[in-house]
């Protein structure tokens, strides 16, 4: 069974932060889904512009943290402002940190997660 990777993300994540991981840990042969706030796309910040869309496999609605064995936050200034206002967001972060699963983040700031 292939371990399951969820990177969370919304419109604003920092490109090079989704992009690079996402792409080594497939090359490894993890299955890796992009969960964010709704479906479809997700805009990438880069350089300082609005950059590329990347498609959005699962919404927090439809995920629980015991369904991934590990958790990626990209960074930006976006990306983690958007979803630490977001209580679906933290409270799946937070289920990581109960659950003792590996997780890696860039955020420039920390969230709350007690």
């Amino acid at each position: 069974m292939k371990k399951r990777i969820a990177i969370l993300a919304t419109d604003g994540f920092e490109e090079s932060e989704l992009k690079s991981p996402k792409e080594a840990m497939e090359k490894e042969g993890f299955q890796v889904e992009i969960v964010s706030l709704k479906s479809g796309n997700i805009k990438s910040w880069a350089d300082g512009n609005w950059s590329k869309e990347y498609k959005v496999d699962k919404t927090l609605s439809e995920v629980k943290a015991q369904d991934y064995n590990a958790l990626v936050l990209p960074g930006g200034v976006i990306n983690p402002d958007k979803l630490r206002r977001e209580d679906n967001a933290v409270k799946f972060v937070r289920d990581f940190f109960k659950q003792k699963k590996t997780g890696s983040s860039n955020l420039s700031r920390s969230m709350d997660f007690n």
